[in-house]
């Protein structure tokens, strides 16, 4: 299914702050600066978000447009020896939950890393993913998700920026600190990275990860127009809040997610008066102006959220201190640390849902089955504490075989058929989740195979 349009709304929120952030030159524990080079094509340039500062709360100081070819530190894949060229590209299945049509494609590529400490890099790939799928819903749904590594060879071991500007290294994405002058912007070669995705076999998010211990990363938001991706999060391997900094970055490319922060004392940001924004989780409506119009996250007011307080509707959010409101006070896409709040995973899911599906049939559809015969279908296992497992039914012709509930194979020769017609035979599998409120998202969470089968 392709990936739903980003509301016209937020693009024109992220480039006004994009060009605040550039004139006022914010100290570092605010909104970074943004300073391009003014000659720079426009279209050689993509917009990023900026991580926020390392020490303190804020999840993103905004947003800058950078190189999509990256900084002066470039690939030089045509110094590397010919044993290195042989070991550059390799595709790895570290996570496999099933076919690439009926799952999220995670593709993770390393920067930074020599032919030598590739097994490092699948080291490091592996234990990110860990950090990500500890944090709901990921936790529960992380049977949804398939993950791939591509060997990316760097002639240096490192990244560009680290430990210090003067610092240049040879690698294979051209991985950067200091991108647009913000020390913990960390920019990459994305036409290189591209070249890397398409070396695996599908790709519905990418992660980078620098052979760095330096704190770091950026959020590419904008869905790739060829290769299919939401979205490509940076993140150094060493450093373990850089890890949240990518979580933040996937609740806006899969659950298009607006910001919730907001820069108290920069001029022309302290009220916001366009209007009703397109994301999900920011509303010029007050708590009792949502519940009376049923509008954005309505159905989630008073409930208790996991990072804390109860679903209202807070001052400040999507950049602005007045005139836009979040749902909670401290979810992630505010506070790095902090879980998704009660909308944002229900966001999330949703996001989940556009690439997964949780039947998968494992028997072929395309021939007719006979008396012999087995319909069998995988239905991934949820890994939530609550024990709570997708609802597995069965139809014949329409009519539900209820004996067979739960079940993930039946054999035709236990239909009872008693004639020679060919009849359709159907599983389906319906995730049934509290944490999806809204109708038309619980709709999207179940899915179905049919065979036609005949004595």
């Amino acid at each position: 299914m392709a990936p739903p349009k980003r509301p016209a709304v937020r693009t024109a929120l992220r480039s006004a702050v994009a060009a605040v952030i550039a004139s006022a030159a914010l100290l570092a524990a605010g909104p970074a600066r943004a300073a391009g080079t003014p000659d720079a094509p426009a279209k050689t340039r993509v917009e990023v978000e900026i991580p926020g500062p390392e020490h303190g709360g804020e999840a993103g100081s905004g947003h800058a447009r950078v190189p999509a070819g990256g900084g002066a530190a470039k690939s030089g894949s045509a110094r590397l020896s010919e044993a290195d060229r042989a070991a550059d590209g390799e595709v790895t299945k570290v996570v496999d939950n099933g076919p690439t049509t009926d799952r999220l494609d995670v593709v993770v590529i390393g920067d930074g890393y020599t032919a030598a400490e590739l097994a490092k890099f699948h080291t490091d790939a592996k234990d990110k993913w860990a950090e990500v799928t500890a944090v709901e819903p990921y936790a529960t749904y992380r049977n949804l998700f398939n993950v791939w590594t591509v060997d990316a060879v760097s002639h240096d071991s490192g990244v560009s920026g680290d430990p210090d500007r003067a610092t240049t290294r040879d690698t294979a994405l051209g991985a950067y600190f200091w991108c647009e002058d913000i020390e913990r912007l960390l920019c990459i070669d994305q036409p290189k990275v591209d070249s890397y995705v398409a070396k695996a076999p599908a790709a519905d998010l990418v992660i980078v990860l620098a052979n760095s211990a330096k704190y770091g990363g950026a959020g590419y938001n904008e869905p790739s127009a060829t290769l299919g991706y939401e979205g490509i999060s940076t993140a150094s391997a060493g450093h373990a809040k850089s890890g949240q900094v990518a979580i933040h970055e996937t609740g806006h490319s899969l659950g298009k997610l607006a910001d919730e922060y907001f820069y108290p004392g920069v001029p022309d940001y302290e009220k916001y008066t366009g209007p009703e924004p397109g994301e999900s989780n920011i509303s010029t409506l007050t708590a009792d102006q949502l519940a009376a119009r049923r509008a954005k996250w309505y159905r989630w007011l008073g409930e208790p959220s996991p990072d804390g307080g109860t679903v209202g509707a807070y001052e400040g959010g999507g950049y602005y201190v007045t005139g836009l409101r979040r749902p909670t006070d401290s979810s992630i896409m505010r506070v790095l640390g902090k879980p998704f709040n009660l909308p944002g995973v229900e966001s999330m899911i949703a996001g989940f849902y556009q690439h997964a599906r949780i039947a998968t049939p494992l028997t072929p559809t395309d021939r007719t089955l006979r008396l012999r015969h087995t319909a069998k279908a995988a239905v991934p296992r949820l890994a939530g504490a609550d024990g709570r497992q997708p609802v597995v039914r069965w139809y014949l012709d329409g009519r539900e075989l209820k004996r067979f509930q739960g079940r993930t194979e039946v054999a035709v020769a236990d239909l009872w058929l008693f004639d020679l017609r060919t009849h359709k035979l159907t599983v389906t599998a319906e995730d049934r989740t509290p944490s999806v409120r809204d109708p038309k998202i619980a709709r999207t969470l179940r899915s179905s195979v049919d065979w036609n089968v005949r004595l």
